[in-house]
């Protein structure tokens, strides 16, 4: 079911006039094409391009962004990209005292940020950062259909892009210049080699974000993202190895020793 987590806005504030600069060096997005008043999918990897922390990154002024992590603690990855900071002019605030709650719809991309309120539009709902709202989790199922990933804490720094389709959500820049990462990221869009895909399964009971699922017959493994209840069921995002990012039918897995069936719903492109 939902990660506890998932309630909690962890955000980190950069701020300066190199904040632009260093986020363009160290993310997979362009930063610099992100308009204020805007926000895009990105994500920080590490050399072998593995995705360390996935974000929805706000420029809230030309010279102060706002990254709302998918996953993962906000202070651990302020202090894993200080040590890239050197010279550079900017400061950075991690917080994680504001909740998470579904509000009503805003254009996909737009950012209002109002007496410490701010909004994220995510075309037929908003996602609302605020230490006065209501926690909730009606957001999950949504952005469970939409496609959009949350990485349990224990698949930070594991995922390659292609595998939580970030081409699709536009978090990956081919022509913006170098960061960590790169050179990976480039080789498996233009060569492939990809072997996990990113997939909307139904599952016939409650399972915990995060579980791996064993398939019977020694088949490959489902590793669960974010996993909720929705009016069809419990749905999550799945990561799938090729058959099974293709299968028509369902399928049986076993988890703590009870036999759960999954049903491949929906899969999006590397």
């Amino acid at each position: 079911m939902p990660d506890p987590s998932c309630t909690t806005a962890e955000t980190l504030l950069i701020e300066g006039p190199d904040a632009v600069a260093f986020a363009q060096s160290q993310f997979t997005v362009a930063v610099a094409s992100i308009a204020p008043g805007e926000w895009q999918f990105g994500a920080w990897l590490d050399a072998q391009g593995r995705v360390r922390y996935l974000f929805h990154l706000a420029r809230l002024a030309p010279e102060r962004l706002l990254l709302l992590l998918r996953g993962g603690h906000a202070d651990a990855m302020k202090n894993e990209l200080s040590r890239f900071v050197f010279r550079a002019k900017l400061s950075m605030h991690a917080d994680n005292s504001q909740s998470l709650a579904t509000a009503d719809a805003l254009p996909l991309h737009q950012v209002h940020a109002l007496d410490n309120v701010t909004r994220f539009g995510c075309d037929d709902h908003s996602l609302v950062l605020s230490s006065d709202a209501n926690a909730d989790t009606r957001w999950h199922s949504l952005q469970i259909a939409a496609g959009w990933p949350w990485l349990p804490d224990a698949l930070l720094g594991t995922c390659l892009p292609p595998a939580l389709s970030l081409h699709r959500l536009h978090a990956v820049s081919l022509d913006k210049g170098c960061y960590p990462g790169q050179e990976i990221v480039a080789r498996l869009h233009y060569r492939g080699g990809n072997k996990r895909h990113l997939c909307r399964v139904g599952l016939s009971q409650p399972v915990a974000s995060g579980t791996l699922l064993e398939i019977d017959g020694d088949g490959p493994s489902i590793q669960l993202l974010n996993a909720t209840s929705t009016d069809r069921g419990t749905e999550a995002i799945a990561l799938c190895h090729g058959e099974l990012a293709r299968a028509d039918g369902p399928v049986t897995a076993t988890h703590a020793g009870q036999k759960v069936t999954v049903e491949r719903l929906q899969t999006w492109p590397a």
